[in-house]
């Protein structure tokens, strides 16, 4: 895989045009998301390159580097709304941290005792949350709109779920 990537670099770079685009979001958005490979966040909500800044991770979490690539994007590179998106049938909704464990440990993997998964037994309780995480960053700014979505990966719809 690692040389078709490589390979298929080579002939985007012939055609790449976006070496003059800004760095700021041309929207004033951003949305934090899961890494999950259903989720392509600019088509889902009708954006272009360009229009948001987009943070990833398992489960769309605000977890601390997610919180920092807010703060930044807030402060440098125009975003004054951000989006928490989780989405349907995660991986690690409906888990608990101990059955995370134990399924890694099943693989043959332990985690420090420190580590977290940031497992999901109640999927909306973790939406509410890293909202209100978002919200209480004393880092971001006053006034930064936050909502909390979730995308159906059955049907393509997002859902507002806690508003401003």
């Amino acid at each position: 895989m690692f040389d078709d990537a490589l390979r298929a670099n080579r002939t985007y770079a012939r055609r790449f045009r976006l070496g003059t685009m800004e760095a700021r979001t041309t929207k004033g958005f951003a949305v934090l998301t899961c890494m999950d490979t259903r989720i392509d966040p600019l088509a889902i909500l009708g954006l272009q390159l360009g229009d948001a800044k987009v943070i990833r991770n398992a489960g769309g979490r605000a977890t601390d580097d997610a919180l920092r690539s807010l703060v930044l994007a807030t402060h440098f590179l125009g975003v004054e709304e951000i989006a928490v998106m989780h989405h349907t049938r995660c991986a690690l909704a409906g888990q608990t941290e101990e059955s995370v464990r134990s399924d890694l440990a099943a693989a043959g993997t332990t985690p420090p005792p420190a580590w977290s998964a940031l497992a999901m037994p109640d999927p909306d309780d973790a939406l509410r949350s890293d909202v209100l995480a978002v919200r209480s960053c004393d880092l971001i700014p006053s006034g930064t709109r936050v909502e909390g979505w979730r995308y159906d990966v059955g049907t393509g719809l997002v859902s507002r779920l806690v508003t401003a």
